[in-house]
């Protein structure tokens, strides 16, 4: 397969696509768009998993997102056990959700530090990236400063650490401190009718973007309001050249080899 677009996150193996993944599927297939399926809890990591061995351009990461901390215990075993798959290529989603929580308690904080710390371990013993989930309180960028702060730690004992800042939503010193961490930023179909991330977007060094949709979440200007699909990558990188002021196809090859160097796809 000819693959032109990474789709560096999205959820295929949700239940929004029950009736048509297969087409969908077969879709990014015919225009070229590989895909990594991103785990949120055991069960989605297993079916992303799943995916991944089932589909040539599908690939999969396996984790607990810190919203899920309440719901399941990590089991680390459990995980290293999937990301034996060699499809799994990273570990994650993972990572500090300030945004969510009705009550964040310094307890719950601890409890999202704490399964944090423990996926960047599993991640750095498997030799894989992290794709990090990281969603600030409203007017703040508390989260990603707290996950800084961790990984620069975590980089002081494991200095090979990489991985990706999913739907990145930080500022220009949040994408400078993760860019200096050896970790890109991923964008969404959000830039396509945003303009508050144009900034940030032309600050970054082309060597550290990725492209992403979230699918099912966050449709792109077109489609506002529908759940989104990986054919959307097409749309978000088309954008992000638009705002760096750069030709789509120059763009188009940059990402792609940046997400084929931070997951190590072949």
């Amino acid at each position: 397969m000819d693959i032109r677009y990474i789709d560096a996150h999205c959820h295929l193996q949700f239940e929004q696509y029950d009736e048509d993944r297969g087409a969908i599927i077969e879709q990014m297939r015919e225009r070229g768009i590989a895909g990594i399926v991103v785990g949120c809890d055991l069960e989605s990591s297993k079916k992303a998993v799943e995916l991944a061995e089932a589909y040539e351009h599908l690939y999969a990461s396996v984790g607990l997102h810190p919203n899920h901390e309440s719901d399941e215990r990590f089991d680390v075993a459990a995980y290293r056990a999937l990301a034996q798959s060699p499809k799994v290529v990273a570990v994650g989603e993972c990572g500090l959700d300030f945004f969510r929580p009705l009550a964040l308690t310094d307890a719950v904080k601890e409890k999202q530090k704490a399964l944090f710390i423990e996926q960047i371990t599993l991640a750095a013993e498997l030799g894989l990236p992290l794709i990090i989930h990281a969603r600030p309180s409203k007017g703040t960028q508390d989260a990603y400063q707290e996950v800084i702060t961790i990984l620069r730690e975590a980089k002081s004992r494991w200095p090979a650490l990489r991985g990706d800042s999913h739907f990145f939503v930080g500022g220009i010193s949040e994408a400078e401190a993760l860019q200096a961490l050896d970790f890109t930023l991923s964008f969404t179909a959000v830039v396509t009718f945003a303009r508050e991330y144009d900034a940030v977007i032309r600050a970054a060094s082309l060597s550290n973007i990725l492209a992403e949709t979230d699918a099912p979440y966050v449709a792109p200007a077109s489609r506002r309001g529908e759940r989104n699909d990986p054919l959307a990558v097409i749309e978000v990188v088309a954008k992000l050249a638009e705002i760096r002021g750069e030709n789509v196809g120059t763009l188009q090859n940059a990402l792609l080899e940046n997400t084929r160097r931070m997951f190590v796809l072949r």
